[in-house]
């Protein structure tokens, strides 16, 4: 446990020192969408209609910033070795870099999201809906970046490659989280919704560390 709470505070040392903290996903957040008014004119209802999302592209291409360097600083450091090397288990390391990652992005994001939520007119019963679903869904989304970093991690300009990686696999997750919270703006039922984009993100638990520790195993042979 020891080793595992290391990794969690190196992860979030590194993130602020390449500028990847959740300074920077929420200053991108807030960009994005101050600038949707200006790219599709002052129309309220058109823009509270398409905010569901806006918001999840929005935390999805925040979560992409540093993703390429979630495995990469530890590539370069020999860290890699290291962690292949050590009694740890790689799956169990795998899974906490996933979460030190989310904490300096996904979940900063998730509780900021009803706030940003009211420059796009979205509806007050859906504020609560909005920050669950990002609550639920971002881990998803940095559990597929893990995959896709593992993969990359040998490539010194992964970056373009990560992003093509991972984007295709993250469909489901925002569909899922979109239809969340369009169905609480309307006033009906999410929680089917809502349950989908729980078994994805409790299925990528499961499925994504382990694929990651076997990259970079895969990667030394």
């Amino acid at each position: 446990m020891n080793a595992l709470w290391q990794v969690i505070k190196r992860e979030w040392v590194l993130a602020r020192r390449i500028g990847a903290g959740a300074e920077l996903g929420l200053v991108f957040f807030l960009i994005l969408i101050s600038v949707v008014p200006f790219a599709i004119g002052a129309d309220q209802k058109l823009i509270g209609r398409i905010a569901p999302a806006l918001l999840w592209l929005a935390a999805l291409l925040a979560t992409l910033l540093g993703l390429d360097r979630l495995l990469q600083a530890d590539e370069e450091d020999g860290v890699v070795d290291h962690l292949l090397l050590s009694g740890t288990p790689l799956t169990l390391v795998m899974a906490t870099k996933a979460l030190a990652h989310w904490l300096v992005t996904g979940l900063p994001l998730s509780l900021a999201a009803p706030l940003l939520g009211l420059m796009l007119a979205i509806e007050p019963q859906a504020m609560l809906p909005l920050a669950l679903s990002l609550l639920i869904g971002t881990p998803a989304l940095t559990l597929i970046g893990l995959i896709g970093a593992a993969l990359t991690v040998s490539l010194k300009r992964g970056g373009l490659l990560l992003s093509v990686l991972v984007l295709p696999l993250s469909i489901p997750t925002l569909i899922f989280g979109a239809t969340v919270v369009k169905e609480a703006a309307a006033g009906r039922d999410y929680s089917t919704p809502l349950m989908l984009l729980s078994g994805v993100s409790l299925l990528m638990l499961v499925i994504a560390p382990v694929a990651a520790a076997g990259a970079l195993k895969h990667a030394r042979h």
